[in-house]
């Protein structure tokens, strides 16, 4: 595991398609944007656990993807 230290307004790269940007920190909670291509999957650990053991719930749903900037 790549373990890597960033401030507000700050991002990492993966790839040549995929940022992740630190948005604010307040105590313990992060918040995080992710810019990818519309063809690259994007779930909190917990739904992508769901969706792999088979929920039917998490599969139909995106109510739990997030906001999203066009």
């Amino acid at each position: 595991m790549l373990i890597l230290s960033r401030r507000t307004d700050e991002s990492i790269v993966i790839g040549d398609e995929v940022t992740i940007t630190i948005l604010s920190v307040k105590g313990k909670q992060v918040r995080i944007g992710i810019t990818a291509p519309p063809d690259v999957s994007v779930h909190r650990e917990e739904i992508y656990q769901r969706i792999q053991a088979g929920d039917p719930e998490e599969n139909a749903t995106s109510e739990d993807s997030g906001e999203t900037e066009d």
